[in-house]
This record gives structure tokens, C-alpha cells and sequence, in this order.
């Protein structure tokens, strides 16, 4: 493959012994990396639960053309320790320099709108989530809970981050009831297309 693709995989996964043991999200995490990996992809891991250096994790959303957050929903959101890690990668990546520059104003230049100020236009992130949640609490107005928002609706702010440095937002992926209802081939079948999908897009 010319001008091989890199994907940064983030695994935002926190163990609740008896609760939330991670094993899905380590079988959907294993096989974006063997799919990618099979199209000669490069794939570089983050395990946010063993530790990181923030200007490693820096240098390693520079290299990737495509980064996916592999995460469960806890409390309709990912787990905090994610939300640890993005503040602290995206604000080395402001006081470097190496992910924006500000956020995007300009005094001599009023058409420059707030959040486009990033350095990294042009690669691409999606979210791959599991919800307790089933499929039909969401994009549904009979549903009382969520009125009609959608999975995406509610992690919108997970990729709003990346977009502020100048990413593509691609089209997420959620497994749904998996507490209650797992259908785990069903999820790695749909799982398949979606990466066939996002293969396509990362490479036009």
C-alpha cells in the first residue's frame, strides 16, 4: 500500500471488578487492529489505565491518519480517566503547539471563526462505545429518557476535542444492550462493515 496508513487505537476501558470487566471492548479493540492490520495498516495502542507521557501520546495523534476510542459508556459518558487523559494530551498539544495554535479567532480578521484554529486538518477519529443501553432508547421521541437524541448526540462532546484541532469526525460505531442482550457475533459482523466503511473513507 502507497503512503501507508497509521491508526492510533485508545482504550479508555476502567475495571469494575464484577461490573465492567472490558471484555468487549478488548474484543472490538482486537479486531480493529487485526482488520487494519491486515490491510498493511500501522496501528499504534494506548492503554490509558497503564500510564502514558503526554508528549508521546502528542507525537503519536501527529503520526496517526485515523484515531479510534474504543470506550465503554459509564454514566452516558467514558470513563473519567479518559476524560483525564484528553486534558491533559490536548493541552500539551496547545502549549506545544504541535495540535492548534489558539483557537482559531483573529482580531485582524473577523470572518475566522472560533475552533479553527487547529494544525491537524485532514485526519480523521471515530468512537466505537457499549452501552448498557438499548438500541431503541435512542433517535426515538416516544422515549421519555432521551427525547429523541441520538448514541452520537450524547458523546458529542467526546470528538469535539478533535475537531477543534482540525480532525474529521467519521461515523461512530455502537454495540447496544450488552449488559442484558449481548449479541456478540452479531456485533463483530456489524463491526466488519463498519471498519470496511471507514477503510474507504481514510483512503480517498
Amino acid at each position: 500500500m502507497e503512503n501507508k496508513k497509521t491508526i492510533l487505537l485508545i482504550h479508555t476501558h476502567q475495571k469494575y471488578d464484577g461490573i465492567s470487566e472490558g471484555k468487549l471492548n478488548k474484543t472490538l479493540a482486537g479486531h480493529a487492529k487485526s482488520f487494519f492490520e491486515s490491510k498493511q495498516y500501522e496501528v499504534q495502542e494506548t492503554f490509558i489505565d497503564n500510564g502514558y507521557d503526554p508528549q508521546t501520546e502528542v507525537e503519536k495523534h501527529i503520526n496517526a491518519d485515523l484515531v479510534i476510542i474504543q470506550t465503554p459508556v459509564f454514566w452516558f459518558n467514558t470513563p473519567w480517566i479518559y476524560k483525564k487523559y484528553a486534558d491533559e494530551i490536548f493541552m500539551e498539544g496547545l502549549l506545544s503547539q504541535k495540535k492548534l495554535n489558539d483557537d482559531g479567532r483573529s482580531r485582524n480578521d473577523v470572518t475566522k471563526q472560533y475552533g479553527s484554529g487547529g494544525n491537524l486538518d485532514g485526519k480523521k477519529v471515530m468512537i466505537s462505545a457499549t452501552w448498557n443501553a438499548p438500541n431503541e432508547s435512542f433517535d426515538n421521541h416516544n422515549q421519555v429518557f432521551l427525547n429523541g437524541k441520538s448514541a452520537n448526540d450524547v458523546l458529542f462532546n467526546v470528538t469535539l476535542n478533535y475537531k477543534f484541532c482540525g480532525y474529521d469526525i467519521l461515523p461512530n460505531f455502537h454495540c447496544f444492550d450488552v449488559v442484558k442482550n449481548p449479541t456478540i457475533d452479531l456485533f463483530m459482523e456489524q463491526y466488519n462493515t463498519h471498519l470496511e466503511m471507514i477503510s474507504k473513507m481514510i483512503n480517498k
